[in-house]
């Protein structure tokens, strides 16, 4: 385990009375990229959400550099991590480039407002994700796709240490989940930058992450290198799934193959069809 900039102590957390993570100790590994991964509402994204100071914990900490999140000003906060949420909202009739651009809000001032250096993030940022031919559409007229692209190119042009991402692989087809995936693997391995991501499936977290985080029911079920933790017993623990766990041909990391299928057993189709004729 790496050293760790952000941290959580016996972390609560809650919407109303309905208590959703609790008692959770997490250290992110620094320089490294930490994919949490479990069934649906396990509270993956609601850790996220903790980790980025947007849900005040109902008991315990979030520590960025041993300091809480809640005793720091946002904008010190916001220089530091970058958060991308699950459903993010486009102001109305907002362009691509605006939209972009305003990743570079932590980092601007009264007396210093855009820059050699923000224009170069942004423009960085727009040619990664594949989005620089948009920059004059109105992000509301983009497929879902297009615009989780652009939601990822304003992360990005934050340029922060940490990048939290909710799911970004949402509504995007396969050759750009990859795409997304390997862009977040470059920027770890060229920019040091600290990644934590959720997502749902569960072979790409395995191929992607240095250190993985299998939650269950609001706790942590395991946590470290994909190829120590993903086993038969996990996958059943955790999404209540037989498999058959094998390595991946192209990298060697942990590749969940599901039971097989359902199918029409065999001698209730020969006397169906016995009947029939």
């Amino acid at each position: 385990m790496t050293e760790s900039r952000l941290t959580a102590r016996d972390l609560t957390l809650a919407y109303e009375e309905r208590t959703v993570v609790e008692g959770l100790d997490l250290d992110v590994p620094h320089g490294r990229v930490t994919v949490v991964v479990g069934p649906n509402a396990c509270g993956k994204s609601t850790l996220l959400r903790a980790l980025g100071r947007l849900l005040r914990p109902r008991r315990g900490s979030v520590l960025l550099d041993g300091e809480a999140l809640d005793g720091m000003p946002t904008r010190t906060i916001a220089q530091s991590i970058g958060l991308l949420p699950q459903t993010p909202v486009a102001p109305e009739a907002i362009t691509v480039a605006d939209l972009v651009s305003r990743g570079r809000q932590p980092h601007q001032r009264w007396w210093r407002q855009w820059s050699q250096e923000d224009e170069r993030a942004v423009t960085d940022a727009m040619e990664r994700t594949d989005v620089a031919a948009l920059a004059d559409r109105p992000v509301d007229e983009l497929s879902g796709g297009q615009r989780q692209r652009v939601w990822i190119a304003m992360a990005l042009a934050q340029e922060t240490d940490l990048l939290l991402l909710d799911e970004p692989t949402t509504y995007l087809d396969i050759s750009h989940q990859v795409e997304v995936l390997d862009l977040v693997r470059q920027l770890n391995h060229e920019r040091g930058r600290t990644v934590v991501a959720v997502l749902h499936d569960l072979n790409q977290a395995a191929r992607y992450a240095d250190h993985l985080v299998a939650m269950k029911a609001g706790r942590i079920v395991a946590q470290g290198r994909p190829s120590d933790i993903v086993t038969v017993d996990l996958v059943r623990d955790v999404f209540g799934l037989e498999s058959v766990v094998v390595p991946d041909p192209v990298t060697g990391s942990p590749l969940v193959v599901p039971g097989a299928p359902w199918q029409e057993d065999a001698s209730a189709a020969v006397a169906a069809c016995a009947e029939a004729g």
